[in-house]
């Protein structure tokens, strides 16, 4: 039986006030990173919020314009002291391609000065072994991603630095970039990986940062942010006209319940669901459905930061519409402390792909399910349903 060791829990990057302008425009706005070592660390946000830039600024391939840090314990002023022990893909792959991929990380591999049979060893690692010697101009665009993290891996790097990787990449080429992540961290690696896929980072990380329009929302681990996060109880009545009537029980309890047509939503803790259950049977009003949700680490964007752009949202809605959406009664900002906290978020505006600012989602709402005989599909985090089905 083998075992795994993992490094010690220590710091791989850490940012004070690290800030960028281009011209009159802020890139990036003070942001305060503390990214703990043995991690997979995920950067999300928006198109435009300023995961790139940061991650150019940790690299060395931009200057920041304020603001000062350390990656690997070195300082973020010299790059040339930390960045052979960090491996990198920033705004995709480039490589020659007339080239076959195995001859492409060979060049690499000799700029680089490092040993060649690092290339078979990175090419099996990605999965690339069998296609490693077509030519790279003939790679799908998810072989063009993995090609590019086999080159990220050349160097044996302490720090993975991956911008976007989950982008063109199809269902089974996500579950494998998980599984190589993941043994990343389990051999002692960090990962900081951007995307604006929020379900998908989700799945694969320890830790997150959330950004939007430069500034940082919220650090801190995946368990914080599951815990911060509210439930919806969603119910239905058996008769529509006894709706009104669960609405005003509810209320007499101390709840804040939303009624819309036949379906009654209360945001409550995971344990309410027995009580509401409790609460219609003393009141003599049958249910067909009730249910649970907890929000997505996508949700919990949408109620920190008003709106994100279409981007980030493209999977939120299930495929019937029949799903309801999260109540903005999330997990929300509190003050700037040590940076494993929310951050204070300004005007809860953000950049549309159009380059306008869209007005900020109003907060608490709940939106119940699109047309009143449907019943809410289940969420992809497994929550329990109980009453009648479709």
């Amino acid at each position: 039986m083998t075992t795994t060791t993992r490094a010690p829990t220590t710091v791989a990057i850490e940012t004070q006030g690290l800030t960028k302008r281009f011209g009159d425009r802020i890139a990036v706005d003070h942001a305060d990173l503390h990214i703990p070592g043995g991690t997979v660390s995920g950067f999300i946000g928006p198109n435009g919020a300023g995961k790139t830039t940061t991650m150019r600024m940790l690299l060395g391939l931009i200057r920041p314009t304020h603001g000062r840090g350390s990656v690997l314990g070195e300082p973020l002023s010299s790059p040339e002291r930390y960045m052979s022990r960090v491996g990198a893909m920033i705004e995709g792959p480039a490589f020659y391609g007339t080239l076959s991929g195995h001859a492409n990380l060979v060049v690499l591999a000799r700029l680089a000065q490092l040993p060649l049979q690092r290339v078979d060893e990175v090419l099996e690692r990605v999965a690339l072994t069998d296609r490693g010697r077509d030519q790279y101009q003939a790679y799908s665009h998810g072989m063009k991603q993995r090609l590019g993290i086999a080159a990220a891996l050349l160097p044996r790097p302490e720090l993975l630095v991956l911008d976007e990787p989950i982008n063109g990449l199809d269902p089974a080429g996500i579950g494998e970039l998980r599984k190589l992540l993941r043994s990343l961290r389990d051999d002692g690696a960090t990962v900081f990986v951007s995307s604006h896929l929020l379900p998908e980072l989700e799945q694969i990380c320890d830790h997150v940062v959330m950004i939007q329009l430069g500034r940082l929302m919220y650090q801190g681990s995946v368990e914080q942010l599951v815990a911060a996060r509210h439930t919806e109880v969603w119910a239905r009545p058996e008769r529509p006209e006894d709706t009104a009537r669960l609405v005003a029980a509810l209320q007499a309890e101390g709840r804040r319940p939303r009624a819309d047509g036949p379906w009654v939503c209360v945001v409550a803790d995971d344990d309410f669901a027995g009580e509401l259950y409790r609460v219609s049977v003393r009141e003599g009003i049958p249910l067909v459905h009730l249910s649970t949700r907890r929000q997505t680490l996508e949700q919990a964007f949408l109620s920190m930061t008003g709106d994100v752009s279409g981007d980030a949202d493209q999977s939120a809605a299930s495929g019937d519409g029949a799903r309801p959406a999260a109540s903005g009664d999330g997990a929300q900002p509190a003050a700037r402390g040590d940076g494993s906290q929310p951050v204070p978020s300004r005007e809860a505006t953000t950049s549309s792909g159009n380059g306008e600012v869209s007005q900020p989602a109003s907060i608490g709402d709940v939106t119940p399910p699109s047309g009143n005989d449907d019943v809410p599909e289940p969420s992809a985090s497994g929550d329990d349903t109980m009453g009648s089905g479709r």
